[in-house]
């Protein structure tokens, strides 16, 4: 291991062709651009940063398979349009595979975590359980096409859900089917809350952005059709890859 002139253990050299992605990732998620907007040339961003052209590419490359960027033979390399539209205005909850595939996407998840924990005094305000009652907690990623896009961390009142297994949610079977065909319970839609948050690095790795980095949040309540409440939901969103929108029609 190499050591610097006092002793200590060298930290090692990022690659270039990293630090030139981090370039680039900084640069589109700036004011000045915007999904579908044309990024510099590959020619422009080597003579900009005094980088070899193929070094420039390999990080272009990576970004693309990160689902950041898109290739056009004929208009070059462009920002990608958000993939995943969240209706924020639903009367009736939607899964996130229901809504990927309506967009023309193929949804994929995979299970981060699972486990029964004691309702803290806030989440249990908001499921009307008393603090310290058992609930079931779990945390997907969520992809869109192999990429991801989203984090999602769900609370259900464990009273509700008895047998409710990890094994459950790691094939992709919708919580909200599995909700109705085991357990009886229609769900309904419910207050929705969005807002900008800050990646942790755990967030961060998955989602591959810069810890820190800005997210969508969105807070989601979800009631049974007698309104009671079911789930509550916080979910980390990709802001290249995820839009909220609304079908309501009004005045501006």
């Amino acid at each position: 291991m190499s050591t610097d002139a006092t002793g200590t253990p060298a930290q090692p050299r990022v690659p270039v062709w990293l630090e030139i992605r981090r370039y680039i990732q900084d640069l589109i998620a700036g004011p000045g651009y915007a999904p579908g907007d044309r990024i510099p040339s590959e020619r422009a961003l080597a003579e900009q940063l005094a980088a070899n052209r193929m070094t420039v590419r390999k990080a272009v490359d990576s970004l693309v398979a990160m689902g950041l960027l898109e290739r056009n033979g004929t208009s070059g390399t462009r920002i990608t349009a958000p993939r995943v539209a969240r209706p924020v205005d639903a009367h009736t909850s939607q899964g996130i595979a229901r809504i990927v595939r309506a967009g023309g996407g193929t949804p994929g998840n995979k299970l981060l975590h699972f486990e029964q924990a004691r309702a803290t005094g806030k989440i249990a305000e908001r499921l009307h359980v008393p603090e310290g009652a058992e609930l079931v907690v779990f945390r997907r990623l969520w992809t869109v096409n192999d990429t991801p896009f989203c984090i999602e961390t769900s609370h259900l009142p464990a009273d509700r859900v008895p047998g409710l297994a990890a094994e459950d949610l790691m094939a992709g079977q919708s919580l909200y089917g599995l909700l109705h065909d085991r357990y009886g319970i229609t769900t309904t839609g419910g207050e929705r809350l969005i807002g900008i948050g800050f990646c942790n690095d755990m967030e961060a790795r998955l989602l591959h952005l810069k810890p820190g980095a800005a997210i969508l949040l969105l807070r989601l309540l979800v009631s049974d059709e007698a309104g009671r409440p079911i789930e509550y939901m916080t979910s980390v969103n990709h802001p290249q890859l995820v839009v909220f929108r609304t079908t309501k029609a009004g005045a501006i």
